[in-house]
């Protein structure tokens, strides 16, 4: 029997390389062995990619395979520039095409199609690098009431992003936005329970497939950051979450229209707060979800019976199809 060769892209020139590895693996151990021949492709911080140690080119890395199963995460690979890559070299890949990577990977382009699709996003304003910086921050503390949230507008992982309660601390927090790109989301800020919601295409008879959402519950004093999803000190994550029955199926809609929205494909996760009186706000769409052990899609898959070893099957299935 002929086994389907998979590459495992991981790693990458982003500041997600070290989660991305983990997710890489996860997928390198879970895919069934009886089924695939699984390829590892590491792509290090400098964007050059390797097999078996060995530098090589990307279309030389392809050759080899029948399917990508892209693992990686952030600026790179989750922007559309490596599906690019793979869609100039013919390469089927899991995860959406190069350009609605593009678009849900950017948090303004996100937001403006979210809001022609009718989904409730929180006030904001972008800032550019350059720009009189002085005068946006006056501007900006005129427009929206304290505190705020500051945000890179093509970073994931919640990395560079800050809540900021002062004028100073806004200072600051611009500062280490601007360390991602060039430039910033500012928003209001929404107080209100944290949800999270996996969407899965071609799942279970359904077209689009919504996992139970998630209510995601930070360290106190904290936010759904980087610390509190990859640190020692993990966000509490409640699986089915405390929310109505109402709430539940909203979530679930939203997170669908989302994925519609953005033209994503095979799978995403889209995050929310829900307010207890001007509703269901989202804040961004994963195009790409982490999958290691401590990742929210594989927390929402074990509650509803199914492992990940099967979704990865699935997802594979899908790309080979071309769905």
């Amino acid at each position: 029997m002929h086994k389907i060769r998979v590459g495992v892209l991981r790693g990458g020139p982003s500041s997600e390389y070290d989660v991305s590895l983990k997710t890489g693996a996860a997928v390198l151990e879970n895919l069934s062995p009886d089924i695939y021949h699984a390829r590892d492709i590491l792509i290090d911080k400098q964007g050059v990619w390797h097999v078996g140690g060995i530098q090589v080119e990307p279309h030389t890395a392809l050759e080899h395979v029948d399917v990508v199963f892209n693992a990686l995460h952030g600026q790179y690979g989750e922007d559309g520039k490596v599906q690019h890559i793979l869609e100039f070299n013919g390469v089927p890949f899991t995860g959406s095409n190069s350009f609605a990577s593009a678009i849900g990977m950017n948090k303004e382009l996100s937001k403006n199609v979210y809001k022609k699709a009718g989904l409730k996003t929180p006030q904001s304003r972008l800032v550019e690098r350059g720009h009189d910086l002085e005068n946006e921050r006056r501007e900006i503390f005129k427009l929206f009431p304290l505190p705020l949230v500051v945000k890179p507008t093509a970073a994931g992982s919640s990395i560079g992003v800050a809540i900021v309660k002062d004028f100073t601390s806004f200072s600051e927090a611009l500062e280490e936005a601007f360390k991602h790109g060039d430039t910033v989301l500012v928003e209001e800020y929404i107080q209100g329970k944290e949800a999270t919601c996996g969407v899965i295409d071609h799942f279970r008879d359904q077209v689009h497939y919504a996992l139970p959402p998630i209510e995601v519950r930070p360290p106190k004093g904290n936010f759904f950051d980087y610390k509190a999803k990859y640190g020692e000190d993990h966000a509490e994550k409640i699986v089915p979450g405390n929310f109505t029955e109402a709430e539940k199926k909203e979530l679930e809609k939203l997170a669908i229209l989302a994925h519609q929205a953005l033209g994503l494909r095979h799978y995403s996760r889209s995050d929310f707060i829900v307010h207890p009186r001007r509703g269901i706000f989202i804040l961004e769409t994963n195009t790409l979800p982490g999958l290691t052990q401590d990742s929210l899609v594989p927390t929402a898959l074990a509650s509803v019976g199914s492992s990940l070893s099967h979704f990865l099957h699935h997802l594979v299935e899908l790309a080979i199809s071309r769905k």
